[in-house]
């Protein structure tokens, strides 16, 4: 298997795949999120879940567990106030307060790693629960 990135404080890499899917979403379109987990035996971070063009923030906080830890990547398309159609990725570190405190601290400290193999990111997140990364967040942090 192919290894694209390897981050440096936790030991992690961040596989091909990762890399790929978000190309795909930032210039092909083809999806309008990615989820991603840490599998902690073979230290790999790898894709959890591609939300296709059809789907958008509902079916992106579905998809995030309520015990369990993830980071995501959401496409967020927009008209501006001066009828301009604009497109804004928002990178969120999703940590619920259920999960356990390694798996925290786990993805606490890979997180920059990622976030620098998927370079084109506008936006960071911090979410303990969805209301933290409500499209109202979302919408406010894009203007």
């Amino acid at each position: 298997m192919a290894m694209a990135f390897k981050m440096a404080t936790t030991g992690m890499w961040v596989t091909d795949e990762c890399k790929t899917s978000f190309m795909e979403m930032k210039w092909k379109k083809v999806h309008r999120f990615i989820v991603f987990k840490i599998d902690e035996a073979s230290r790999l971070v790898t894709v959890d879940k591609v939300g296709g063009p059809g789907e958008g923030y509902d079916e992106l906080a579905a998809s995030l567990p309520p015990n369990d830890c993830r980071y995501a990547v959401f496409d967020f398309d927009f008209v501006t106030t001066d009828n301009c159609k604009k497109s804004k990725i928002f990178f969120i570190a999703w940590s619920p307060s259920a999960s356990r405190i390694r798996e925290k601290m786990l993805y606490a400290t890979s997180k920059e790693g990622l976030r620098r193999a998927l370079e084109g990111i506008h936006y960071d997140m911090q979410a303990t629960d969805p209301t933290e990364m409500g499209m109202d967040v979302i919408k406010d942090r894009a203007k």
